[in-house]
């Protein structure tokens, strides 16, 4: 049987105590290794970490999943039974080249439903925390739901700017015509973050092509509590099973987009 409350309670002190860990040791020498590309980083703290949370999980819930970024999961093909989603470090650059701006995401999955979100920026000591059906939280504070209405002309969008230029999976004209007709253009490198920047109300949408679960499991939990919508970038919903493009914001700014400027290739 699934307690929500104490996998809730439990998750977050795992997530404050190997938070402290890191802001302990954030000055220490790093050892940084490529994995898919050279911008692709990894650091001996991002192991640490995710091997951290998987030693807690399969002695407190052996009979639960593990699906996380660096090696010490499972092969989860199904988001049936109780899945634990892990970033360890989510903006590893930043983590690496400002030693800020970085979180832990962690999401539990239950019956394929995201049951429990929690993103953590470790060094500034923000929780940012949600159940389904029970909000959404920066620490204690209660995060308001979005407003009923949102011009896609006033928004604050964020997007990485790599994806207007010329690439193979969207088409980078409607990419930057999408620049033209917002308000503003920002970009934060650390997915987890950029969704509770959604939450708060403090930007409006965001796209992104090259995602992985890990980075946006434990973020859409707590979007979607204030009324954020979450969608496959060719407007079907995410599986939170592998890599897959995305639109996320107030719905009116989503459906605004997929409308006008998202054009796969």
């Amino acid at each position: 049987m699934f307690d929500k409350e104490k996998a809730f309670q439990t998750a977050r002190k795992w997530i404050k105590e190997i938070g402290h860990v890191i802001r302990e040791e954030i000055d220490q020498p790093r050892n940084v290794d490529t994995k898919t590309n050279p911008n692709d980083l990894v650091t001996e703290m991002d192991r640490k970490v995710e091997r951290f949370f998987a030693l807690k999980i399969r002695n407190a819930y052996p009979n639960d999943k593990i699906l996380s970024e660096e090696g010490f999961g499972d092969h989860v093909t199904s988001l049936e039974g109780t899945t634990w989603i892990i970033d360890p470090i989510d903006g590893t650059m930043n983590f690496i080249h400002q030693k800020r701006n970085f979180a832990i995401s962690l999401a539990i999955y239950h019956e394929k439903q995201g049951e429990i979100g929690f993103v953590y920026d470790v060094m500034a000591d923000v929780l940012y925390a949600a159940k389904r059906g029970e909000g959404a939280y920066k620490n204690d504070q209660r995060l308001a739901t979005l407003d009923d209405e949102k011009k896609f002309t006033e928004s604050i969008y964020m997007l990485n700017t790599i994806w207007t230029t010329d690439n193979d999976i969207v088409d980078a004209e409607k990419i930057r015509a999408l620049v033209k007709d917002v308000r503003g253009v920002r970009t934060y490198g650390s997915a987890a973050l950029e969704f509770c920047y959604l939450a708060e109300g403090i930007v409006d949408g965001y796209v992104s092509f090259k995602l992985h679960p890990w980075d946006v499991a434990a973020g859409a939990v707590i979007y979607k509590e204030v009324g954020g919508v979450v969608k496959h970038a060719d407007g079907s919903e995410l599986s939170y099973l592998k890599q897959e493009p995305l639109v996320a914001g107030h719905k009116e700014i989503v459906a605004e987009t997929l409308k006008h400027y998202l054009v796969l290739t």
